[in-house]
Formats: C-alpha cells, sequence, structure tokens
C-alpha cells in the first residue's frame, strides 16, 4: 500500500483516541477494590512482586519500578522464571501483584498455588473480572477495555495502556499516602539530571582556598583584573580585613568601567565595585543558585557563612558542567 501522509495522521489520532478513551473508563474502577488493593500494598512489610507474561511482563515491569521510585520497595519477577526457582525470592511478608488481560495465562496460573500456601496477598490486574487469576485474588483491579487500539484487535494496545495507567494510579495514591517527598525521590534518583537537580548543593559544586578569587578593599583595579585573569570565574569578591565581603567585582563592572578612562594601576576596586552584591550560603541547592542568577541577571554569585565572610564562589559555568542548567 502506498503512504498517504493524510491517511497515517488519521490512523495516528484514532489510536490515540481509541486509547484515550479506555483511560477514561477506568475512573469507574476506582472503587473498593482499588482502596482494598491500596492499602494492601501500603501495608506490605516486605516486598511488592510483581509478575507479568509477555506485553504484560513488559507493562508489569515498569509499574514495578515505578513503585519502587515512589517509596513503595518493588520489583518484577518473570512467571516463566518463578516455576524454575525464582519463586523463591517471595516470601510471606510479600504481596504480589500480577497481570494478565485474559487473566488464564498459563505461567502466572501455574505459580498461583504457591503463592496461595504462602498466603501471600495476590492483587490481580486483569481484563476479565471472571477469570481464573480474578477468581484467584485477594482483590482485583478491573481493566477491561472495549476495543484495542489495533485494527485487528489482536495486538495489546489499549489493554496494556490501561494497566499501566492503573498501576501508575496505584503507585500516585501511595507515594501520597506515605508523605513522600521531593527529597525521598531525590535519594532514589541520584543520578542524571534529575538527581543533581534535587540533591546537588552549592558547597559540592563552589570555589574554595586558592581557588576563590578574592581580593582586600585595599586593592587596586590592576589587582583585581590579575585575580579574575587567574581564577577564571569572570569576577572577584572584595573583601575586609576579617574575609566579611562587601562587593563584587565582575566583566560587567569592567565593561562599564571603560568609559571613565580610570587608571587601573592607581584606582582603588573599591571605586568601581558592586556594593551590596547578592550572596549565597552553602548549603542552598545548587538549583536554587540557578534560580537566583536567573532572577538578577548574573553570572556569579559569592558564597557566604553566617557572618558573611566570603568561603566560595560559583558561576553560571558551573551549573552547566554540573548538568544542572
Amino acid at each position: 500500500m502506498k503512504l498517504n501522509d493524510q491517511k497515517l495522521r488519521e490512523l495516528g489520532k484514532a489510536v490515540i483516541q481509541v486509547e484515550a478513551q479506555a483511560i477514561a473508563d477506568l475512573e469507574d474502577q476506582i472503587n473498593d477494590n482499588f482502596v482494598a488493593a491500596c492499602k494492601l500494598l501500603f501495608e506490605c512489610t516486605g516486598r511488592v512482586v510483581v509478575i507479568g507474561m509477555g506485553k504484560s511482563g513488559h507493562i508489569a515491569s515498569k509499574i514495578a519500578a515505578t513503585l519502587a521510585s515512589t517509596g513503595t520497595p518493588a520489583f518484577f519477577v518473570h512467571p516463566g522464571e518463578a516455576s524454575h526457582g525464582d519463586l523463591g525470592m517471595i516470601t510471606k511478608h510479600d504481596v504480589v501483584v500480577a497481570l494478565s488481560n485474559s487473566g488464564e495465562t498459563e505461567e502466572v496460573l501455574t505459580i498461583l498455588p504457591i503463592i496461595k500456601r504462602l498466603g501471600v496477598p495476590l492483587v490481580a490486574i486483569t481484563g476479565n473480572e471472571k477469570s481464573t487469576l480474578a477468581g484467584f485474588s485477594t482483590t482485583y483491579l478491573n481493566v477491561a477495555v472495549k476495543q484495542e487500539a489495533c485494527p485487528l484487535g489482536l495486538a495489546p494496545t489499549s489493554s496494556s495502556t490501561a494497566a499501566l495507567v492503573m498501576g501508575d494510579a496505584l503507585a500516585v495514591s501511595l507515594l501520597e499516602a506515605r508523605g513522600f517527598t521531593r527529597d525521598d525521590f531525590a535519594l532514589a534518583h541520584p543520578g542524571g539530571s534529575l538527581g543533581k537537580r534535587l540533591l546537588l548543593r552549592v558547597r559540592d559544586i563552589m570555589h574554595v582556598g586558592v581557588n576563590m578569587p578574592s581580593v582586600p578593599e585595599s586593592a587596586l583595579i590592576s589587582h583585581a583584573l590579575l585575580e579574575m585573569t587567574e581564577k577564571q570565574l569572570g569576577m572577584t569578591a572584595i573583601v575586609e580585613a576579617n574575609n566579611r565581603v562587601i562587593g563584587i567585582f565582575t566583566d560587567g563592572d569592567l565593561r562599564r568601567m571603560l568609559g571613565r578612562n580610570l587608571d587601573i594601576h592607581s584606582t582603588p576596586i573599591t571605586e568601581v565595585m558592586t556594593p551590596h552584591c547578592a550572596v549565597i550560603t552553602a548549603d542552598i541547592l545548587a538549583a536554587e543558585a540557578m534560580q537566583i542568577m536567573e532572577q538578577k541577571k548574573i553570572n556569579a554569585l559569592i558564597v557566604v557563612d553566617n557572618q558573611q565572610c566570603a568561603i566560595g564562589a560559583l558561576n553560571m559555568h558551573d551549573l552547566i558542567q554540573a548538568g544542572i542548567v
């Protein structure tokens, strides 16, 4: 068949419409069974073990990952492997969540008697409330759909989407019930930009000691320029004898100074510095430092202690290099 642009757009939209309706229909299934399932998972003293075969297995794996990252310890077990030793991963303290659209998946049904013998609660997510799986469960969640988005009615599309959304509903409801916070989320996501934004603090990336640009208030402009050039942060702090910050001199201040025809070898830095400059503390999030820079339209900040003494410095490049931006 020859590809037709308009036809392709129509087919894509049709899939989205069918699956969107399947998700909308799920709202009626947020009922007493859903509440019972949430309570079983919330009160679980072990782990939530999520199982599923084929496409349901892929969805089960994603649900387990979402639960684990939002405060509900969980992992995925392949039902085929479970029959060959992996059932040992399930303990009497766990809760099993089993996915099967038909509710009659052989590999899943094979291990149900063992789960029953262990006395482990079973939550079924199935599209057939009269299935063996639903009948075997402690409680079941009905994710039946009116039609698959596949025009052949064969490939799991709407059904797998509905199961995934029901899993998300469980995970987010439990997140709220546990009082799971942004800090908790960050601890479970230390890698990547998300973890950096939620965990990385100014103290972790600021320049300190000999790497921090700083000159005394008695310094001349030439001295400040040498310090800026050496430390390569596009700025230098101006400090009193006790290291208390009284101002900052930046590349922007240098550009504004050029039109004044000042002698850099005789003019004190205090004449051209920016007094009462913005400062931050070392314990704030690096992401907050970025917000301050954006709001004030500046590219660098001095880090101070409780006595307003300079202890470090950072610029926008440091934030970019750290993956904050």
